[in-house]
């Protein structure tokens, strides 16, 4: 055999044996920035893990990271197109950085018995270990090899990435961000370590970023504006001349230069939690919902962007929001149960303006809303009986609303009850006025909501439902009006291209007939 036909054949099979490695590898790279929510469970009632990842599918949320690794939402992720970051909890570190054995059991229960039916893409060890439980921070690293090791026994590692959390705060003087380093104390017995796993696995560094803290700590310092992503006079780093416009991107970059400070240059950032509180208490005036729905709404646009960052505009980080609802068990201050976008019965806190940025919470959209009684009003309780009984009284007397379906006997009778009958009267009024501001109000009693109300054989005014059922209804007498001329159309078509079948015969007979003659 010659020596380029040998060379050849080695060179074949050289570049064939690396094609699984790298398809796997890109299986692992998300191909587009994508936006997260962080599902915390510190909440009262918290709907059934199927009916969760129902709302998950209306609200198009497709990436989600638990603080741990529940295994009955996990199961109910199965056969979704819904990809999760499972957690291990700080008071797991020691058993799984310390043996290999209960590394290797960790990621079968949580990761090999769902995996793939269930997309988990990534692992965060610990949370904020560093600057919360810093004795704990020898046992980082331990435990991200101890776990990635039992990944590589699963053949599982190129397909989920393991990484930490950390807070924000191990970076020091992050603005102007070409100044900013990390913390020295950490920087080269536990950092560099950390950093270089991730260089060599192929997995991020994940960092908590909240501007909302960063505004409130430097009050008069940093606008309010810049925290929020809106128009405002842009910082300028002096000693590159960048321009930053908002304080998320300039902490993002703060931690890329502090990456390059320790020589490491192949590690991309993943934004684990970001968000701003709806409330608060009276000494955080700027925990207000119009905040939030900005920072929030904003901040979706801006990923969605992919412009990236001053330092880097051709990486735009992904981002986690923080969070899906609010956990209304959580422990002082007021703004720690505040930072959901959805209260616990899946009704919005309030209404981000995000629509026309893709497909990410579609059901957010001005065209998509319904008037339903409010079942948490800001003063964290109820509507009284007297107050929503005389909103419904008025919403079927003088506005209106039709309330034939809440009669007895029809769709909407049942359950019984004013809250029931209230909620589709007002949905009834709302639509009627055109969604108009202010119609959906009723002294408080009311509340704008994103979520189809709608339930069994009860369908709201607002519904696509009500509007797709009409429709089949118009379409079924169309048809039955329309059978004859659809027939004979049919009949006419078919006599057409029989005729056309005969006319091609007879020309091709012609020609062959004349093709002889010539002959």
């Amino acid at each position: 055999m010659k020596k380029n036909q040998v060379f050849s054949i080695q060179l074949f099979f050289l570049l064939l044996s690396f094609i699984p490695i790298s398809n796997q590898i890109q299986t692992n790279k998300e191909k587009q920035p994508f936006i997260g929510v962080n599902i915390g469970t510190d909440v009262s009632n918290l709907i059934p893990p199927t009916e969760l990842v129902t709302f998950l599918k209306q609200q198009k949320i497709t990436h989600i990271r638990l603080y741990d690794s529940n295994t009955d939402i996990l199961g109910a992720l199965s056969e979704t197109n819904i990809h999760v970051i499972i957690s291990v909890p700080n008071n797991q570190l020691l058993a799984i950085g310390s043996s290999n054995t209960t590394a290797s059991s960790w990621i079968h229960k949580n990761v090999v018995v769902f995996y793939p039916k269930t997309l988990i893409t990534g692992i965060s060890v610990g949370d904020e270990v560093l600057t919360t439980v810093p004795s704990s921070a020898p046992l980082l690293l331990p435990a991200l090899q101890s776990l990635h090791s039992a990944l590589v026994t699963s053949n599982l590692h190129n397909q989920i990435y393991l990484s930490t959390p950390h807070s924000s705060s191990i970076i020091i003087d992050p603005f102007p961000p070409s100044q900013a380093f990390f913390n020295q104390t950490l920087s080269s017995s536990i950092l560099l370590p950390l950093l270089q796993f991730h260089s060599q696995t192929n997995s991020p560094l994940m960092l908590n970023l909240y501007p909302y803290y960063v505004f409130m700590q430097n009050n008069g310092v940093v606008p309010l504006e810049t925290s929020l992503f809106k128009p405002s006079k842009d910082m300028v780093d002096p000693n590159t001349l960048l321009h930053y416009t908002n304080v998320f991107d300039a902490m993002i970059d703060a931690a890329y230069f502090s990456m390059k400070n320790l020589n490491v240059t192949d590690v991309v950032v993943l934004v684990t939690e970001t968000g701003w509180p709806s409330k608060g208490d009276s000494n955080e005036p700027y925990a207000t919902k119009e905040n939030a729905d900005t920072y929030n709404s904003n901040l979706i646009k801006h990923v969605f962007d992919r412009s990236g960052t001053p330092l880097n505009p051709e990486i735009t980080s992904s981002v986690f929001i923080y969070e899906l609802f609010n956990e209304d068990l959580r422990s002082p201050p007021l703004s720690e149960a505040n930072w959901g976008l959805f209260y616990g019965n899946v009704t919005p806190v309030y209404l981000l303006h995000v629509s026309g940025i893709g497909s990410f919470l579609a059901n957010d959209n001005a065209n998509e809303t319904y008037c339903v009684v409010n079942v948490d009003d800001d003063d964290g309780g109820g509507v009284d009986y007297k107050t929503l009984q005389a909103a419904l009284d008025w919403s079927c007397g003088p506005g209106r609303a039709n309330c034939s379906e809440i009669q007895p006997g029809e769709s909407c009778y049942l359950p019984n009850n004013v809250k029931n009958h209230a909620s589709y009267a007002f949905d009834s009024y709302y639509q009627n006025q055109g969604k108009s501001i202010g119609s959906c109000d009723f002294k408080g009693a009311a509340m704008i909501t994103t979520t189809d109300p709608s339930h069994g054989s009860c369908i709201f005014p607002g519904s696509k439902k009500l509007s797709k059922e009409t429709k089949q209804v118009v379409n079924s007498t169309q048809l039955s009006n329309a059978g004859k001329k659809l027939r004979f159309k049919i009949f006419s078509s078919t006599k057409i291209k029989e005729i056309n079948n005969i006319l091609h015969i007879y020309y091709l007979v012609a020609l062959i007939t004349m093709w002889l003659f010539l002959l």
